[in-house]
């Protein structure tokens, strides 16, 4: 997993409209990408449903919040309008993003492993140097764990 005082890897991907969205088109803002497992199950509605309700603050923060799963850009498409999420989410379905910031690897449930993404979330400066790191999140309090940070 990528470490703070890092240069945030750029990307590019495509949101739920299928148009392409990068890190670098918001150098000279802060950005919280959170990385989570899958739309509309329990913990992942928990985290957007938390950094939605926080939005407004975020932004008076001067921060965007982008939210990155390997869902397609449809499945993100639904899940936005469901719970109305004001922020990005993009679509990662060869999981390169996920894999270069590190939030792929292996998790437990019921005492079996397996290899999926794990809940996290990196601040990137208005530099584009990431500044706190959130690894392996719970949903509950995270999005004011977030704000507390910036």
């Amino acid at each position: 997993m990528l470490t703070a005082g890092k240069k945030a890897p750029d990307f590019t991907l495509t949101d739920d409209k299928g148009t392409t969205a990068s890190l670098s088109q918001f150098k000279g803002k802060k950005v919280v990408i959170y990385f989570y497992p899958k739309d509309n199950t329990p913990g992942c509605t928990k985290e957007a449903c938390a950094f939605r309700d926080i939005y407004d603050v975020l932004l008076a923060k001067g921060a965007v919040v982008i939210g990155i799963s390997a869902d397609s850009e449809n499945s993100h498409a639904k899940f936005k309008e469901k719970y109305d999420l004001p922020f990005f989410l993009l679509s990662d379905p060869e999981k390169k993003v996920i894999k270069e910031y590190g939030a792929w690897g292996e998790k437990k449930l019921y005492g079996n492993s397996f290899l999926g993404i794990i809940r996290s979330t990196f601040i990137i400066d208005e530099k584009g140097i990431i500044s706190k790191v959130f690894p392996k999140v719970t949903p509950k309090d995270h999005a004011d764990e977030v704000l507390a940070a910036l």
